[in-house]
């Protein structure tokens, strides 16, 4: 995990739930389907959580995978597809709002080589990508005292960042200038999400 002083910060609610305002405000009469989206960071630490965040916002990582015990152990539901959340940075200050669209439960070998190179981190190959999470795994299931095990089942979610407009508008242009089309498979797999 770090050091203590790579602990990440809390999550900023009140600026978040401005954020979720302001994202509501751009959108047509109604809004979006939640009051309030849950509030988010990726990683375990304020390093971890920053750096993912960076990927997001860059247009780099559009997907990211959880282990379906964390929500159980955190008394919070699986995503739902088109769902909404807020994530947030190692200091707990909300960047971006994401939207769920495809969602899928599988073992954490379940992975495929899209999967691990839309998640967008370190090498972006299926091999770094088993390698880098079953340690990520291990150690935050052994911080509450739980062992891993190949048949846990693994939430793997792709998303799109809704806001601000500027990150939402870098994935578009990371698509047309490397001329790939989205990966998010609308409807899909509607089972999960990290």
């Amino acid at each position: 995990m770090g050091t203590v002083d790579d602990a990440p910060g809390p999550l900023r609610r009140d600026e978040a739930a401005a954020m979720w305002r302001a994202y509501a405000a751009t959108r047509p009469a109604g809004g979006p389907p939640e009051d309030e989206p849950p509030v988010e960071r990726f990683g375990d630490s304020r390093s971890l959580a920053d750096e993912l965040i960076a990927l997001v916002l860059a247009g780099t990582k559009r997907a990211t995978a959880g282990l379906v015990a964390d929500f159980a152990h955190d008394g919070e539901p699986l995503p739902r597809v088109g769902g909404h959340w807020i994530a947030c940075d190692g200091d707990g200050r909300p960047r971006a709002v994401l939207r769920s669209t495809e969602l899928r439960v599988g073992r954490l070998d379940s992975v495929d080589d899209a999967f691990a190179r839309d998640e967008g981190e370190a090498d972006r190959t299926r091999a770094g990508w088993l390698a880098g999470h079953l340690r990520y795994f291990t150690r935050t299931l052994a911080v509450r005292g739980e062992a891993w095990d190949d048949d846990l089942e693994v939430l793997f979610e792709r998303f799109e960042v809704v806001f601000p407009e500027e990150a939402a508008n870098q994935e578009a242009a990371d698509q047309e200038a490397t001329g790939q089309e989205a990966t998010g498979q609308e409807g899909a797999d509607q089972e999960g999400a990290d």
